[in-house]
């Protein structure tokens, strides 16, 4: 396959990038056209991207076709072979050239969705695992988790950066799949077993644990690879509250999921009771739908949209009248990041919750990674900890002035992130001048007794009303912690 160019970029060079774009749709049509040549890239691309049958004849010049049929990845009928599972490649964080391996139909996206009504289906490279991949923790670690490996995306991951990875999957067949993902991704073999949840690995801990579980709030547990099959949205619940006794000191566990907004109830509450006892988390809720919009989302995910209209209701019916019994009013999709911590442990636990629908640069793991490094920081600082502190204003920050064109004064300054999170905040003139100096030369106190000065405002009250500024500067990664250096600027914390 490598020799054929059925890579990431050899995609990308053969289709070009209207067709390669178009993919991710579900457009097929551009694809074909590209591929009316008789390389062996165009016979790949077709045979396994596009499930289109292929002469024999062409088969052989591109692939062992007798070992591919006996491992039953491709079948040959009347003169002609198809293949029986999709093969994708996928381009590795470093370039590498990974290929990942799912179902027929259920690697290409698009808003139709996969159209599925089959249980053991095993899906592929999509949004979800992507920005799972993206948001995890990549460092080091001894021991890793993928719980609902599915096709193995994240065990492929995970193999880059830990020592022993284990892929569990209620489904035998992902397992299956996970193999041959790692295998022709020249990945170590991970410890694969099957079984629900935390159940295969039970008593067992790990230094980093990822999932992206069947996490859809659905009536019942019709389609196994994306219902959660309990009520509403206890099985994201269960896996966040049962992770802190399968984490080793210092560990991460990281979740994609769906959870209920209710009646009466604050949806933050509802999350932040998920934490398990020991533990730090960062909750990200991205994006928000009405119990209607959800339904219409997963039904045509199904393509129920496309059956009898009386079925189509029916089902439609369900959905809601499971909604109106829990009192569910809409649906969020975000992701919870969950650390074992000796400052949580000790009753001090740090949770954020907070939404973000805005735009994001990936990968966004060491953005993770500096989250729970300024929380750590933060806990153990009072406000004169605070001033005495050195702080440098983080990289990717501008400023921008906001005002009518020609005034001689701002109406107000904003600080933008350009990385990361890309988060923005509004600051006053003291906290603008404030950042703007910060290099880790002086303490925080003493510029801001400069800024007194210059200001005509009392050093006193000024330092007693901005601690709290500063804080919340450094919590959003605007500012960062630094020791001191002799003689010049300080250097991170």
């Amino acid at each position: 396959m490598l020799a054929a160019a059925f890579t990431a970029d050899g995609l990308l060079d053969l289709l070009g990038a209207p067709a390669y774009a178009a993919l991710a749709r579900a457009e097929t049509v551009p694809a074909l056209r590209a591929t009316r040549g008789d390389t062996a890239l165009d016979t790949l691309v077709r045979l396994f991207l596009l499930q289109r049958a292929v002469p024999v004849e062409r088969a052989k010049a591109a692939l062992p076709l007798a070992v591919c049929l006996e491992d039953g990845w491709v079948r040959e009928e009347d003169g002609e072979v198809r293949a029986t599972v999709d093969v994708r490649p996928y381009g590795g964080p470093e370039g590498q050239d990974w290929f990942i391996v799912s179902d027929l139909g259920c690697a290409v996206g698009g808003a139709g969705g996969i159209g599925s009504h089959e249980e053991g289906v095993v899906l592929g490279v999509g949004g979800a695992s992507t920005t799972l991949a993206g948001i995890t923790v990549r460092t080091p670690v001894a021991s890793a988790l993928d719980l609902g490996t599915g096709s193995g995306i994240q065990a492929l991951h995970a193999a880059q950066h830990a020592t022993r990875v284990t892929a569990t999957d209620l489904n035998p067949r992902a397992l299956d799949f996970t193999r041959l993902t790692l295998a022709l991704s020249g990945a170590a073999p991970a410890d694969l077993r099957e079984g629900s949840l935390f159940e295969p690995v039970a008593d067992e801990r790990y230094d980093l644990i990822v999932s992206n579980p069947p996490f859809v709030i659905s009536p019942g547990a019709r389609l196994t690879y994306r219902d959660g099959g309990m009520g509403g949205d206890d099985l994201c619940r269960t896996l966040v509250q049962q992770s802190g006794d399968r984490l080793n000191d210092g560990g991460y566990a990281q979740f994609l999921a769906n959870w209920q907004h209710a009646e009466g109830e604050e949806w933050q509450d509802r999350l932040r009771s998920w934490v398990p006892e020991g533990c730090d988390a960062w909750i990200v809720q991205r994006e928000v739908q009405d119990v209607t919009q959800y339904a219409e989302l997963w039904l045509r995910d199904s393509g129920d949209h496309r059956a009898d209209p009386d079925e189509y209701t029916a089902r439609y019916e369900a959905w809601l009248d499971e909604f109106e019994a829990r009192g569910t009013t809409a649906v969020g999709f975000g992701w919870i990041t969950v650390r074992k911590s000796a400052a949580a442990a000790a009753g001090d636990p740090s949770i954020v919750v907070e939404e973000w629908p805005h735009t994001i640069e990936q990968p966004l793991g060491p953005a993770v990674l500096a989250h729970f490094a300024r929380q750590d920081y933060l806990r153990a600082q009072d406000d004169a900890s605070l001033l005495a502190g050195h702080f440098t204003l983080a990289e990717e920050v501008v400023q921008e002035q906001v005002g009518l064109p020609g005034a001689e004064d701002p109406e107000h300054v904003v600080l933008r992130q350009h990385r990361g999170m890309r988060r923005a905040t509004k600051v006053d003139s003291v906290g603008a001048g404030f950042a703007g100096v910060c290099d880790g030369s002086l303490p925080a106190g003493r510029i801001l007794d400069a800024i007194a000065q210059l200001m005509g405002e009392d050093p006193v009250l000024l330092r007693d009303r901005t601690p709290q500024a500063i804080r919340l500067l450094v919590e959003e990664g605007f500012l960062e912690p630094v020791e001191p250096a002799a003689g010049g600027a300080g250097r991170t914390a």
